[in-house]
């Protein structure tokens, strides 16, 4: 099993609800699904007697405002496209909370120093992979707390890993590939603290199937008295995403949830951790901007913006939760939309992505583009679909690409400031409506072509409806 694919584009189809309007009945696949996750992750209660079903709706309903909430979708209390979607997606098989949440009752250990054991193998990865994720796993709660943690080969633990088949005798059973990846309980006596992996989950060293290290290192979260986040970049977000393990910094929510339990690490400096992106901060820059099919893509560290059109939600998702292969940390990217491709720079290489699919044989060097190897790097780039030439931004000057001819235009580069009047390093461009907008730390400048004139002056998140 590999890591499941997403779709990139809206779902537009009609809505299934719990309204009067449009009932649904008990045999519906989807209305079940939605019903069985709530009972298992929101504690939904239920009455399946006829004479019930108006409390019924309204349990259901009210349950999937809190799920809605937690989450940060669009509070309806209906069943619709986007929340099914945010269901079905890999996830952790603890209860969901809120924010950075300490797990009811604060339970914690009543030691600094705790023990692990591994009490199996599962046959996908090498024995010596799996200890070696599993101690990083502990090694990113050691490193920001004062907890230390002992590896024993036998004999009872604080806390006992191991790989597991559907029903295994705790009352939590797995549900195969692709659903509940692994659990964790608090802090306790006999099973606490221990996890559990999926065995029919694929487990891999680092994305060619769920990764061992990013679900392990979840899941201690858990072990050691915290519940999820609602902070879609937190580690203990209950949705699985991919992060390259060598390059895993555990964000901040994460480190102010466990210190918030155990205290400070025994450190003269104190650890610190990316925060996520708030949508309306007045002080949001972007590293990239670009369009693909009627949608609009934000781009900044690890996650993008979504923006549609037809859809007043604005979606913030991971990076590698559509693109696996992509890094984080996008530099710049635009859209050929002649060949429906959208392109994607991260120093001196890019990839290119067909539809929706990243093209084999990618990345490449920019030199390939016709670059001389002066250029380290590109800030931003956009593609006019009415001349087929591409800007391309590089510190306070700019080239030209001719997307047919597939070769720089004679006279480049020039300085940014003689054609489009401003001064400065471009984060990021995009054309838009006829428009061309560029963007410098929170402002855009949004330049008219015809009149060769910065016609306005806006916040780069202006997009956002904040």
């Amino acid at each position: 099993m590999t890591i499941r694919k997403k779709s990139l584009p809206f779902l537009l189809l009609a809505c299934v609800t719990f309204s009067s309007s449009a009932p649904v009945t008990p045999e519906d696949d989807t209305t079940r699904f939605a019903e069985d996750y709530l009972k298992k992750f929101y504690s939904l209660k239920t009455d399946a007697q006829p004479h019930f079903r108006g409390k019924k709706i309204e349990a259901v309903s009210e349950t999937l405002k809190e799920m809605q909430s937690f989450f940060g979708l669009k509070v309806t209390g209906k069943l619709n496209d986007e929340t099914i979607e945010m269901m079905k997606k890999p996830r952790c098989g603890v209860p969901d909370m809120g924010d950075y949440v300490l797990t009811e009752g604060h339970p914690k250990w009543p030691t600094n120093n705790l023990t692990y054991r591994i009490i199996n193998y599962t046959p996908d990865m090498r024995p010596a992979d799996v200890d070696e994720a599993i101690k990083q796993a502990f090694e990113v709660w050691s490193n920001v707390s004062p907890m230390t943690f002992r590896r024993i080969e036998d004999g009872e633990a604080d806390i006992m890993l191991s790989f597991q088949y559907r029903a295994h005798g705790d009352n939590s059973p797995f549900d195969g590939p692709n659903g509940i990846l692994a659990h964790a309980f608090q802090p306790g006596l006999r099973i606490g603290g221990d996890v559990h992996f999926d065995e029919e989950e694929t487990w891999a060293k680092y994305n060619t199937g769920y990764s061992l290290f990013i679900v392990a290192a979840h899941e201690l979260g858990h072990s050691l008295g915290l519940s999820h986040s609602s902070d879609p970049g937190a580690l203990m977000y209950p949705t699985y995403a991919y992060t390259d393990p060598k390059k895993f910094h555990l964000p901040q929510d994460d480190i102010n949830g466990i210190q918030s339990i155990y205290g400070q690490a025994l450190k003269p400096v104190q650890p610190t951790g990316p925060s996520t992106p708030v949508t309306c901060d007045p002080n949001l820059s972007f590293d990239a901007v670009a369009t693909l099919r009627g949608e609009m893509m934000f781009f900044k560290g690890r996650y993008f913006w979504r923006k549609h059109s037809q859809i007043p939600e604005i979606q913030m998702n991971f990076i590698t939760l559509f693109w696996p292969t992509l890094p984080s940390g996008i530099q710049a990217a635009y859209e050929n939309v002649e060949k429906d491709q959208v392109v994607f720079f991260k120093e001196n290489k890019y990839w290119v992505l067909n539809g929706f699919d990243v093209v084999r044989g990618y990345p490449k060097r920019i030199y390939q583009l016709g670059f001389p190897k002066t250029v380290k790097r590109i800030n931003a780039a956009f593609s006019d679909k009415n001349t087929g030439k591409t800007y391309f931004f590089v510190a306070n000057k700019y080239w030209r690409y001719d997307e047919n001819r597939q070769s720089m235009d004679e006279g480049y580069p020039r300085k940014i400031i003689s054609d489009f009047g401003k001064t400065g390093k471009v984060d990021a461009a995009v054309q838009h409506d006829g428009y061309i907008y560029l963007f410098q730390g929170p402002k855009q400048f949004q330049f008219d072509p015809k009149t060769k004139k910065v016609v306005s002056v806006l916040r780069s998140n202006s997009w956002f409806n904040c």
